[in-house]
């Protein structure tokens, strides 16, 4: 034999008891040991989802608005019940009977949304010592798993609109979140919880673990190397002033309507405010609030759920002189210094149609229109513009108007980070065309002057309002409202709420309003809503109420010079805008500017506390 055959004979004879070695192994683990086959009977491996802690929403000053609580769910997959399960023992850990038992493990399994080898809950919101005892015998119940999750509480009751709640994901939203949320999952239904629900939400972990044959966990899957995190959703900063939102709905107590309050410079959002509003604490997942529900339902005279600031349209009333003053100054059809002339009425059209006034002292510019709210000044300033390009033809300057009230946020929506906005309207000649199409000759200016003084098809939100106000007081430009203001992960806001829009108003024609509007709180219609050292500058509005009592308006702004806040308050049912806005206002301006409210006001705030109109309408 060679030496090179006697070297692959060794070779050959080497692999040959290595091969039989491995043969003797795997004969000895696969037929001779039940080692790892009893490993295998023993345990299971379970992918259990880690919900994340949902992002907290925080005050413009750190104070926490929205915070998480734990709950306790109970979910099941029915493929891996055991028949032979303790029913009973099972029913008594969660203080239930055998029918609510049956009837919470049943599902429609024809249905897409269920699976007999997927997970779905079995029981929500477990109370604390349930649970507790619970846990010590779910090792009995195969099956059978608890969850961790987190719900929303409210350490104040304030801003529960603006704010939002959590509801249970439906099919819909399932179908269409491409395996973000599955049945069971909670999403922001209303509010900030809403509009930032990608950010608040998180990222869900999962865990692997290996559990045995009575369904008891009895380690991780790998020493945890396919695992991941949880993780938690992105906190928000929002621009509200706690301590602001808070007393102006102390102020608002009794009554209907809403306030609106920005920062001119930002257009972030100081306080949103609906009245009456609710307690955002009943709407909790971690209670049976189907009853909660149904009660702000039901309740159809005052309508808690409707969010009055942002979702009813109103006719602004007078304040609406002070931006008509500013398109007609533009538009060359007068001048600052112009008198019209007031006998106490306006007498319109061929048949002697008259429209009242008040007595005042005779309006020798615009400055003391606005200061004493002249509804023939601006009744005669609207004819004129209206019949610009002719008596037959007022459709075509009403579009020119509609146009500039456009850019100044009427008659659409402003695009704040929160649904439910409504437009308003803004009356254009298309709708009037319509509107008198039974006339032959058309309509004329005649027979829509109360536009100029804020009545007729015009309405506005109050938030429009409010806006209208930090435009007057920034002279010109404004960026539209929102009410976050930063995020934990450093993200920046969306351009809209950073970048100004301009208006095609010369910014010489605000001088005049800014001017009537400090005359309006010193000498005019709100003179008994002066704060020595504030500067404000404001317009009162009375919106005319066909069907009751009218409603109280009032926007304003200050300081003149340098506006740290832009208002608007709407009162339903409540008067004049001198009786109810006017105060409420001044007193929220004197409130974020000084810390507190001069002693010498505290009857007024007093009073403003104590008056409940819900029994107006």
């Amino acid at each position: 034999m060679t030496e090179r055959s006697s070297k692959a004979s060794v070779v050959i004879a080497l692999f040959v008891v290595v091969g039989v070695a491995l043969l003797v192994k795997m004969a000895q683990l696969q037929l001779f040991s039940t080692k790892y086959r009893d490993q295998a009977q023993r345990t299971a491996l379970s992918k259990k989802k880690i919900y994340p802690a949902r992002g907290l929403i925080y005050d413009r000053n750190g104070d926490l608005l929205v915070v998480n609580n734990t709950i306790y769910d109970l979910e099941v997959i029915y493929n891996n019940l055991d028949p032979g399960m303790d029913t009973a023992l099972f029913c008594d850990l969660l203080d239930i009977d055998i029918a609510e038992f049956e009837d919470k493990i049943e599902r429609d399994w024809r249905s897409p949304r269920y699976s007999r080898s997927v997970a779905y809950t079995f029981m929500s919101r477990i109370k604390p010592d349930i649970y507790s005892k619970l846990q010590e015998h779910l090792f009995r119940f195969p099956g059978f798993y608890t969850v961790t999750r987190n719900i929303r509480g409210y350490p104040h009751q304030s801003a529960a609109h603006v704010l939002g709640y959590l509801g249970e994901v439906n099919q819909a939203v399932i179908d269409n979140s491409q395996g973000v949320y599955k049945p069971g999952d909670y999403i922001g239904v209303s509010g900030l919880e809403r509009t930032y629900e990608s950010m608040l939400r998180g990222s869900p972990g999962i865990n692997y673990v290996l559990k045995d044959n009575i369904g008891r966990e009895v380690g991780t899957f790998d020493e945890g190397s396919l695992d991941s995190a949880a993780i938690s959703g992105v906190d928000i900063t929002t621009a509200l002033d706690l301590d602001l939102q808070q007393y102006g709905e102390l102020l608002m107590q009794g009554k209907r309507g809403s306030i609106v309050a920005i920062e001119p410079a930002t257009g972030e959002i100081l306080s949103m405010i609906s009245a009456p509003s609710y307690d955002p604490n009943i709407l909790n997942l971690d209670r049976d609030r189907g009853q909660a529900f149904q009660d702000l339902l039901n309740d159809t005279i005052n309508r808690p759920s409707i969010d009055r600031s942002v979702m009813a349209a109103y006719p602004p009333g007078s304040i609406f002189k002070s931006i008509f003053s500013m398109v007609a100054l533009q538009s060359g059809i007068t001048q600052a210094d112009r008198t019209i002339y007031c006998t106490g009425e306006y007498e319109a059209g061929k048949k002697g149609y008259v429209q009242g006034c008040h007595a005042h002292p005779t309006p020798y510019n615009v400055e003391i229109a606005i200061e004493h709210s002249c509804n023939t000044y601006y009744y005669q300033l609207m004819r004129e513009y209206l019949e610009q390009y002719g008596y037959n033809r007022p459709g075509m300057a009403l579009d020119t108007l509609s146009s500039y009230l456009e850019d100044f946020g009427m008659g659409r929506k402003l695009g704040i980070d929160y649904i439910y906005e409504s437009a308003g309207n803004i009356p254009t000649s298309d709708y009037y065309d319509d509107l008198y199409d039974y006339v032959v000759n058309g309509w004329k200016s005649t027979y829509v002057l109360s536009l100029g003084i804020g009545q007729g098809e015009l309405q506005l939100t109050t938030l429009q309002m409010a806006n209208l106000a930090a435009i007057i007081a920034n002279r010109g430009w404004y960026i539209t409202p929102h009410l976050a203001k930063a995020f934990s992960n450093g993200a920046t806001l969306p351009s809209p709420y950073r970048e100004p829009n301009h208006m095609r108003i010369d910014k010489a024609y605000y001088e005049p309003v800014v001017r009537g509007m400090e005359r309006v709180m010193r000498t005019g219609t709100a003179r008994d809503m002066y704060v020595d050292g504030l500067d404000i500058c404001g317009k009162t509005g009375t919106s005319q109420n066909p069907h009751g009592r009218d409603h109280s308006v009032f926007f304003a702004f200050a300081p003149k010079d340098d506006p740290q806040i832009a208002i608007a308050v709407y009162v339903e049912n409540a008067g004049f805008g001198a009786d109810m806005a006017a105060p409420i206002a001044s007193l929220m301006i004197e409130q974020y500017l000084n810390g507190s409210v001069d002693p010498r006001r505290q009857r007024l705030e007093d009073y403003l506390q104590q008056v409940d109109l819900l029994a107006y309408r």
